[in-house]
């Protein structure tokens, strides 16, 4: 468990199911990541976080608010599994809060914790953040974490978190230096 001055990001328990069902769902939460999920995709996302930890002691951590012990999202660290792309093999970091949530500073608190346990505990040289290149909200935060964007590491993908259409996606890094 990772703990900050108002967040636990921490393993999933059977307690978040609902609430990551309803966070899928939420179509402001899902715009840039493929539109609303349905219960059994939700369900099934939250199932390879904990293999990821299970398997390789990270995951994108249930984030839960220290104030009222609320689940308010995710947010860490996965191996980007992404083949015939530059980033694939890399360590990724991902963030998804509750639309009441925004604009308090979460997703940066968690960004911080988990590139902290990161370059603590992985043999890593830089972590990468990914987007839709239309998800201005999201790398308006990778700018906010000194991230440095990474246009040579841009692919283009067609999937489900791209709502089936081929989609830019753009990429992110920060190194260990803190570049």
């Amino acid at each position: 468990m990772i703990v900050t001055d108002r967040l636990k990001l921490r393993p999933w328990r059977e307690s978040d199911r609902l609430p990551f069902r309803m966070l899928c769902a939420d179509k402001r939460v899902m715009e840039h990541l493929g539109g609303p999920r349905s219960a059994a995709d939700a369900d099934a996302a939250m199932e390879r976080m904990i293999a990821s930890e299970r398997d390789r002691g990270h995951c994108f951590w249930a984030v839960e608010r220290k104030a009222d012990f609320s689940f308010i999202g995710f947010c860490g660290l996965l191996l980007c599994e992404k083949p015939g792309t530059p980033v694939d093999g890399e360590i990724e970091i991902g963030w998804r809060f509750r639309h009441d949530c925004w604009g308090q500073g979460f997703a940066k608190e968690a960004a911080y914790a988990s590139f902290d346990w990161g370059f603590n505990n992985l043999d890593v040289e830089r972590i990468i953040a990914i987007t839709m290149s239309e998800n201005t909200r999201s790398w308006g935060l990778m700018d906010r974490l000194r991230m440095r964007r990474r246009p040579e590491l841009d692919f283009y993908e067609t999937s489900a978190t791209t709502g089936g259409q081929e989609t830019r996606i753009i990429t992110y890094s920060r190194s260990r230096a803190w570049d």
